[in-house]
């Protein structure tokens, strides 16, 4: 499905992002897997965090919105000049299944190959199919899943890695 035309996708911290990023991963996992009070207090904190040393880091932030408001975002943090963490990939409903979640993905991995870095990871969590799509289709595979309940509900938690380096796509 198209991208609907109003929709943008911009870099870097924005006003009202990091209350949005939190709303936006709150919401959708309390719903999804009963994710509460600790998990979107985590969230904020350390979204917050994180853009407060974005740029000074050389990390990177992408926002989707539609008709100016956040519907979506995606972000590498740096762990060394080489290693990267993928974190809050997430898109809102109303722009689920057109193409949003694979552009920002895509903008993020382009940022990733740009910066020479050559290993990137994730943490997610089983039974979120539409994402583990994107990422398997990035190239990224399941290296290791454990039960937990950092989150603030008992999930089987999955770290994904995708290695990036001379000759991948």
């Amino acid at each position: 499905m198209p991208q609907p035309p109003s929709l943008t996708i911009s870099r870097g911290y924005g006003p009202g992002a990091i209350g949005r990023i939190a709303e936006l991963h709150a919401v959708s996992y309390a719903r999804l897997a009963g994710f509460g009070l600790a998990f979107e207090s985590l969230v904020a904190r350390e979204v917050a965090a994180f853009c407060e040393t974005l740029e000074a880091r050389g990390d990177g932030l992408w926002l989707a919105r539609q008709d100016g408001r956040i519907e979506g975002c995606i972000a590498i943090q740096r762990a060394d000049e080489a290693r990267a963490h993928l974190r809050w990939f997430l898109v809102s409903e109303a722009l689920r299944g057109r193409g949003t979640g694979r552009a920002l993905l895509g903008e993020a991995l382009a940022f990733c190959r740009a910066g020479a870095i050559r290993r990137l990871d994730l943490w997610t969590f089983a039974g979120l199919d539409a994402a583990r799509w994107l990422y398997e289709e990035a190239g990224f595979r399941l290296v290791e899943q454990q039960s937990g309940a950092r989150w603030g509900a008992t999930v089987t938690e999955q770290r994904f890695e995708l290695r990036l380096g001379p000759g991948t796509p």
